[in-house]
């Protein structure tokens, strides 16, 4: 009895560990795929960062709905989720940390969806990038 006790406390040790790590995250898209997918017109793309970081610019062509409000009274996503329920949401943020969170709040909804990384990703991809 004591060893399935023992058993069980690091069986969940390793699921926690794993899951802090990112190991359960979902796949993340490059910029190139994400362009590809967004010019067939079956995508959108979300920057779920907040309004006081849109500042130092955003990727153009983005929707700006951040996290705070997807996870509060949807006022910007509400509508945004009307409109586009049947794309795909393609997410960004500053690292793709909370891209993941939203994604996963998107996908217990039957919201299909992609984490497109961090913004810095985007910059670096030579996308267009514009200041709000």
């Amino acid at each position: 009895m004591k060893f399935s006790r023992f058993f069980l406390v690091i069986l969940v040790v390793v699921a926690v560990f794993f899951h802090l790590t990112g190991l359960f995250a979902s796949p993340r898209i490059d910029p190139k795929e994400a362009t590809s997918r967004l010019d067939s017109g079956n995508a959108v793309l979300v920057d779920v960062r907040e309004p006081n970081e849109w500042a130092d610019g955003v990727v153009d062509g983005a929707l700006l709905l951040p996290l705070s409000d997807l996870r509060g009274n949807r006022t910007l996503w509400g509508p945004a989720l009307d409109t586009h329920r049947n794309k795909e949401f393609i997410l960004y943020c500053r690292s793709g940390n909370r891209s993941e969170i939203a994604l996963k709040i998107l996908q217990t909804e039957g919201i299909k969806g992609s984490n497109a990384g961090g913004f810095s990703t985007w910059q670096n991809s030579g996308a267009p990038v514009t200041k709000p």
